[in-house]
């Protein structure tokens, strides 16, 4: 997910794709801790998408 997808977001669908990613993220570390994992690049990914959408809320945060 890039950045200016992200700007287009409203803060409501933001913090819906926060939780789904923190989500997504908890599925991923567990597979990974029982070997189930086959895509490990997709943990890095999910990371860094989620990194990119709390910054965006903090941003609308302080814009307030």
């Amino acid at each position: 997910m890039k950045m200016s997808e992200i700007k287009e977001m409203t803060a409501a669908e933001l913090q819906t794709k926060e939780a789904e990613l923190s989500q997504e993220l908890f599925n991923l570390r567990f597979q990974k801790s029982i070997s189930q994992l086959h895509d490990t690049a997709r943990l890095g990914k999910v990371k860094r998408d989620r990194a990119r959408i709390l910054t965006r809320i903090k941003e609308l945060e302080k814009a307030v």
